[in-house]
């Protein structure tokens, strides 16, 4: 399958990754190309920049938390009716799992075959650009270094500089040099980039950034090497189920401006599987949508929305009732803390809500928990079988404190050589956890859920709590 394609990698993290990929998606996206964009790695805030430059979903490759197969299966679904497909990278070029390098830009640029573009923070850069570059482009050969892009350069004879230096030191062309005074930039807290979800001048930014993108990267030599990209065979076997479902469930999703980490993949296969995914709010909807058999709320700033999330009291109360009915509800994170008793945030005010959990939530200041995470199945619950093993991936500033002896955790958590910890909620048609998972990787647990919610719909009794 012909898809021209092309990866913004960077040297190190902060070299400014998202702002120049998206700006390269709204510049051709402004030429008229239909530009498909991915984000490689678990990061969910990436991908709504890409999506307001290109007007399509972005998704996300991760090879840790799915299968090569699964990687390569998402991205040649999502680019088949594009023009165009630009993946952003993580962190470094090289950076992954420390030892292994595993989930990283490189690993995913190996496995789709996909020609590097490299962005370098030049600003304290001179002639020592060209060895960092030809460090880069000879650490790996199955990776290909196809340009460079020249990031907060001084002025006209630091260009002239970087570029002799880089093109006459490593043979790679120079695609783009963007002087320091048009720095793209967007705005950053706790998690990372401010949600393209949050900001009133999102339209105005991403034009900005497409303009700076046009005006001073080489977008035909970009597309060129895009288009030099070789062919790709679709994986042997497909995740996706062949065939449509021949009846569909409604699953009420949690989307608004508090709720909006999912990965697109893990929506997609709940639809191939036959759910109708039927979005609401818990800020400002009073109730679930009606009909709806199931809940995901997935991941996002429920903490910084807690004042109108606790004053909605008839919807948690929704909640809590078709929870006593057996309705499956599944949870991540932000939806965890959502469903906890009471969030106390930073200054120890404390905001009531859904009280599904027999659990206080705390804010911290500090990171908790950051990274991939090995889990175990405790007991059998709303997705998986006890003693499954699972792969998901954690980012919260805040923590639990449970209210009750027999807290029914739903994992036990791998923490290297410091051991394990118990970690989420399990009982009857409800899981909530910090783990963040993504279906393809563990397609039985789609399969659960939407099962539990064909029982629901049906009026079958709910599942019985384990012991």
């Amino acid at each position: 399958m012909r898809v021209p394609r092309v990866a913004v990698a960077g040297v190190k993290s902060g070299v400014g990754k998202t702002t120049i990929a998206a700006g390269i998606m709204a510049a051709f996206a402004g030429r008229g190309l239909r530009v498909q964009g991915f984000k490689v790695g678990p990061d969910y805030i990436d991908p709504t920049y890409h999506a307001a430059a290109t007007g399509r979903v972005s998704r996300n490759l991760d090879p840790v938390l799915v299968s090569p197969e699964a990687v390569k299966e998402s991205f040649l679904r999502a680019a088949r009716t594009a023009d165009l497909a630009v993946i952003e990278g993580v962190m470094g070029l090289f950076d992954g799992q420390v030892g292994s390098g595993h989930g990283s830009t490189a690993e995913v640029c190996r496995q789709l075959d996909t020609p590097v573009i490299l962005v370098v923070d030049a600003s304290s850069l001179g002639q020592s650009v060209a060895p960092l570059i030809w460090g880069y482009s000879r650490f790996d050969p199955r990776v290909r270094v196809a340009g460079v892009i020249l990031n907060w350069v001084a002025g006209p004879r630091h260009a002239s500089l970087l570029r002799q230096a880089v093109e006459g030191g490593t043979g790679i062309p120079v695609v783009g040099v963007v002087p320091r005074e048009e720095a793209m930039s967007l705005p950053s807290r706790h998690l990372g980039l401010v949600p393209a979800v949050e900001r009133e001048d999102l339209a105005r930014a991403t034009r900005r950034l497409g303009e700076i993108a046009s005006r001073y990267l080489d977008l035909n030599r970009i597309l060129d090497l895009a288009r030099g990209a070789p062919d790709l065979e679709p994986p042997p076997a497909s995740v996706f189920p062949l065939a449509p479902p021949r009846q569909r469930w409604p699953i009420a999703v949690a989307r608004d401006a508090a709720f909006h980490f999912y990965y697109q993949d893990s929506l997609e296969y709940l639809e191939a599987l036959g759910a109708e995914l039927v979005p609401f709010s818990p800020l400002e909807d009073r109730c679930l949508p009606g009909g709806a058999a199931g809940v995901y709320l997935g991941g996002g700033f429920p903490e910084v929305f807690l004042e109108s999330l606790s004053a909605n009291r008839a919807l948690q109360a929704e909640l809590r009732r078709r929870a006593a009915e057996g309705m499956p509800i599944y949870a991540e994170c932000g939806g965890l803390m959502y469903l906890c008793r009471e969030v106390r945030d930073g200054e120890g005010r404390a905001w009531p809500l859904v009280g599904l959990l027999p659990a206080d939530c705390y804010l911290e200041r500090r990171l908790v928990s950051m990274g991939y995470r090995q889990a175990t199945v405790l007991r059998r619950n709303l997705l998986f079988d006890a003693g499954r093993r699972v792969t998901g991936h954690e980012f919260h500033y805040s923590r639990l404190e449970v209210t009750t002896p027999d807290f029914p955790w739903a994992y036990e958590v791998e923490e290297g050589q410091s051991g394990s910890r118990v970690e989420g909620y399990a009982r009857g048609n409800l899981l909530a956890s910090y783990l963040h998972l993504n279906f393809l990787g563990c397609p039985e647990g789609a399969a659960r859920f939407l099962e539990a919610a064909r029982g629901y719909a049906r009026g079958l009794p709910p599942a019985k709590p384990p012991g």
